[in-house]
């Protein structure tokens, strides 16, 4: 069997509905395949699967689906590009590797999630080409698209210093309701997780390998941790390493799902400055926190301040203030907001309710209450605790 006809095979269709909700699973079942053959940002392969939809893709990169191919890839640039891409495509297109990544995340209690999914964070798409075809993500898939999101980074060989701004900010943020996301590694990333952990909050990390493989190894523990209590996601399958490359191409995700980033601590050639430079790109406000000039720790977050219009970040209301000016450009950020005052009527200062119930009392869909909710969380005019959110005694709003 060849890899482009496993959407139609019944045990593969079979194991990709035990890791994914929906409908679309021939869908499903091809995307499963690009996460298999084409590397993480593969542009050949997200202009074709755009251009034809991930079956067809498939069929036209590796079966009998040439004809499908657009007239304007057929010359030039573009068709010796196309013929590059299909030639190592079709090294990995071993049918048997996509159904032990199916295997293997369902083994792990992994979900697929993709384009089109109430959970598929569609901030990625701002990649362009260049967006993810999948996500395999342990844990809570729903913290993928809950707002506020900010992505925090920084070096690996962290300074005190720096592990210690980096817990204050992070665990100030997710205390306040905003959904962490880092990388998961080694020195400032370790601190953002367990610090957004430490206080009961959300975070997410994105790994350059399978979610099946806890990397690095002295974090197995802590990535445990956050796929239980927070998320866990990876763009390539299980059974994927970690590779050098992958963990360029696993910046660019951390760079698009937050609305804003923080570089917390970085030396002068940091691989953190690869996730701000994405950041900066994509067009989102990138903060990064000063540190001693005598440090060499900190020379790439100064770097970011002298010449990439980085804003100087010391505290947790300055990063607020990050992602405050998308808002006001969305037209969100204004205090009247109808659907901000919406949710606050639905709530009171005695009651504790669901997001549900708010969701039913307000009219609006669960979705936009949880956006609401930590927005209005993070202003100090609601609270949370085991029983629900209400609204806070001191709300600025009444």
């Amino acid at each position: 069997m060849r890899i482009d006809e496993l959407q139609y095979d019944p045990e593969t269709i079979a194991a990709v509905r035990r890791i994914h909700e929906g409908d679309a699973v021939a869908e499903c079942v091809a995307r499963a395949a690009w996460s298999v053959i084409a590397e993480p940002g593969d542009a050949v392969a997200g202009a074709l699967i755009e251009a034809l939809g991930a079956g067809d893709a498939l069929s036209a990169a590796l079966g009998d689906g040439a004809s499908l191919i657009p007239s304007g890839a057929a010359s030039g640039r573009a068709s010796r590009a196309l013929s590059a891409a299909r030639a190592r495509w079709r090294l990995q297109a071993d049918p048997r590797a996509v159904r032990q990544a199916l295997r293997s995340a369902f083994d792990v209690g992994a979900q697929l999630v993709v384009p089109g999914d109430a959970n598929w964070p569609v901030s990625l798409d701002d990649l362009g080409p260049h967006a993810p075809n999948a996500l395999w993500v342990r844990g809570h898939a729903d913290l993928l698209v809950r707002e506020p999101r900010v992505s925090m980074v920084g070096a690996r060989a962290a300074s005190s210093y720096g592990e210690h701004v980096a817990a204050e900010l992070s665990g100030d943020l997710a205390a306040r309701g905003a959904v962490v996301v880092s990388g998961g590694a080694y020195g400032i990333d370790g601190a953002v997780h367990r610090a957004a952990l430490g206080v009961g909050g959300a975070t997410v990390a994105f790994l350059a390998g399978g979610v099946d493989r806890a990397y690095p190894v002295g974090h197995q523990r802590l990535l445990q941790q956050i796929a239980v209590e927070g998320t866990v996601v990876s763009e390539p399958p299980c059974g994927a390493a970690p590779t050098k490359w992958r963990f360029l191409a696993r910046n660019r995700l951390i760079a698009a799902l937050g609305q804003a980033t923080v570089v917390v601590e970085a030396g002068w050639r940091s691989g953190s400055l690869n996730t701000a430079g994405h950041a900066a790109t994509l067009g989102r406000p990138l903060g990064a926190v000063p540190g001693p000039v005598t440090s060499a720790s900190s020379a790439g977050c100064h770097r970011l301040l002298r010449e990439y219009d980085a804003q100087c970040v010391t505290s947790a209301h300055e990063v607020r203030e990050l992602w405050g000016s998308i808002e006001q450009r969305a037209g969100e950020g204004d205090e009247h907001d109808p659907n901000r005052t919406r949710v606050l009527d639905a709530l009171s200062a005695r009651s504790r309710l669901s997001v549900e119930e708010i969701a039913r009392r307000s009219g609006l869909s669960p979705e936009r209450v949880r956006s609401c909710l930590g927005l209005l969380h993070l202003d100090g005019d609601v609270s949370v605790d085991e029983r629900g959110w209400h609204r806070a005694r001191a709300s600025r709003t009444e």
